[in-house]
């Protein structure tokens, strides 16, 4: 998706030298991050800054400082159209739906995940959070087009000349791991194995020379779905379904030796006569993240949303998301804890990774569901890799790795490049600081421009900071506000 039309990103950013309060490890100046205030952001801004290892609070946008910090945060990301919900997921998943159905659910704590843990990474750090800053409103009014046209061209008719061959690539990190979603993950159990059974006595067993039988529903949900993805692949020539959208085509089918879906789960009917009723609505929240809609995009748009879940008329939980063009980002949860015994934080994320397998049906590049940080130095927090497939993010190059070959290395140590090419670098890293764009005065120039016209000290090392951490597309798309 190409960043949109609208108002471009605002930030301030604060750079990183004090350290605060780790709510992991309990040091009380060990988390190191830098950070940056978001007035306004477009969705592939923060999209491609979350693939950088950023993540916000709020309006707030941090980033761990991987190689100083006590508990280096590393992005994980779930394939979510290839997740197979673990024996523990279809456990809360079950307990869930025979709450529902018959509400005999005997009220214990739960032992599957911590409760708070989920998508609650920001709570657990004493952010030296920056208030807002004193910029006016006035100076952070979208800006007139002729404004920011003049201090381009006065850029290019300072008599600085730019070779071609320097000309940075604005290719986005998050194009290219879409390309490769589809590679495989070491020591997964191959699809295309087949189980060896031994035929069945005489008079016993199934009849291995006639088809399988199927329920009704399962035939009818199955055409639902291939309808659906007709009609989105409709003008692809032949009507060929991409790879993802074929493997969850595939397991939508039932058959017998093949495990449950979440689908299976979540999207069951429910009896006339169950003992609770549980509902789900969706609305748009205040966040930094401007609201955009897309053609090929989901019908909810993009943006920040409250995800409320209402049992019998009363809300026991409220999951925030981010929806992106390529991913859904579990941001907050809170929850009633009068209903901590249905393990909501479990059962929420399930329920999002089904949602991020529905918006792809309309949406086929939004195909991954982010779950925030993983930290392997807390034990508490390591249950995010059992959702599977997923991925980490090298804290170098910005290249997604399987987690199978990311946790050896973190046993090794807590800080680790997980790109094993020592020749490989971050291909989106800050090439020329001139083209940096900066808000000055409530006029859109280049670096280049502001530079000549400030007053004062330098604060090049601070643009230059701001630039490498955020990369060369995002510094030239982002306005920088400069007082």
């Amino acid at each position: 998706m190409a960043a949109g039309g609208g108002s471009p990103s605002i930030v301030e950013f604060f750079g990183g030298e004090d350290g605060y309060r780790c709510g992991y490890c309990r040091s009380d100046t060990g988390n190191l991050s830098h950070g940056m205030w978001a007035h306004s952001m477009t969705v592939q801004d923060y999209q491609d800054l979350i693939d950088r290892g950023w993540r916000r609070s709020g309006k707030y946008v941090y980033k761990p400082i991987m190689n100083q910090t006590c508990c280096p945060q590393y992005t994980i990301r779930c394939r979510a159209l290839h997740f197979q919900a673990s024996k523990s997921h279809k456990k809360v998943l079950k307990k869930m739906l025979k709450f529902i159905t018959k509400g005999d659910v005997s009220k214990v704590a739960s032992e599957e995940e911590p409760m708070d843990s989920h998508i609650e990474d920001v709570a657990s750090c004493d952010f030296p959070y920056k208030s807002e800053s004193q910029v006016s409103q006035s100076e952070l009014t979208p800006l007139a087009v002729d404004q920011a046209e003049k201090v381009e061209n006065e850029d290019k008719d300072s008599g600085e000349t730019k070779e071609e061959g320097n000309e940075p690539k604005v290719e986005s990190d998050s194009v290219q791991i879409c390309a490769d979603k589809d590679t495989p993950v070491p020591a997964e159990p191959s699809h295309s194995a087949k189980a060896v059974h031994a035929p069945p006595k005489p008079g016993k067993g199934a009849d291995l020379s006639k088809p399988l039988c199927r329920k009704a529903k399962d035939i009818r949900k199955e055409r639902k779905l291939q309808k659906l993805l007709q009609n989105q692949t409709g003008t692809v020539e032949g009507s060929q379904l991409q790879g993802d959208q074929a493997f969850l085509l595939q397991n939508s089918k039932s058959k017998t030796n093949q495990p449950k879906n979440i689908e299976d789960f979540v999207c069951v009917p429910l009896p006339d006569d169950a003992r609770h009723k549980l509902e789900f609505t969706r609305f748009l929240c205040d966040s930094p993240l401007e609201a955009e809609h897309a053609p090929n995009g989901p019908e909810c748009g993009y943006g920040s949303f409250h995800q409320q879940y209402w049992l019998d008329g009363k809300i026991i939980a409220v999951g925030v998301i981010d929806i992106l063009p390529y991913c859904v980002s579990s941001v907050y949860l809170y929850y009633d804890p009068d209903f901590s015994f249905l393990s909501l934080g479990v059962y929420s994320a399930l329920r999002e990774i089904a949602f991020t397998r529905q918006l792809c049906v309309k949406a086929p590049d939004l195909c991954f569901y982010y779950m925030g940080f993983y930290i392997h130095s807390c034990p508490k927090m390591r249950y995010k890799g059992q959702y599977k497939p997923s991925d980490l993010l090298c804290p170098e190059t910005y290249v997604w790795t399987p987690i199978e070959q990311c946790l050896p290395l973190l046993e090794r140590s807590k800080y680790s490049r997980f790109n094993q090419d020592g020749k490989a670098v971050d291909e989106g890293r800050l090439k020329e600081l001139g083209r940096v764009r900066v808000l000055h005065k409530r006029t859109v120039m280049p670096y280049s421009v502001y530079k000549k016209r400030r007053k004062g000290p330098s604060d090049e090392a601070s643009v230059q900071q701001y630039a490498s951490l955020v990369g060369q597309t995002c510094s030239e798309r982002m306005l920088l506000f400069r007082s």
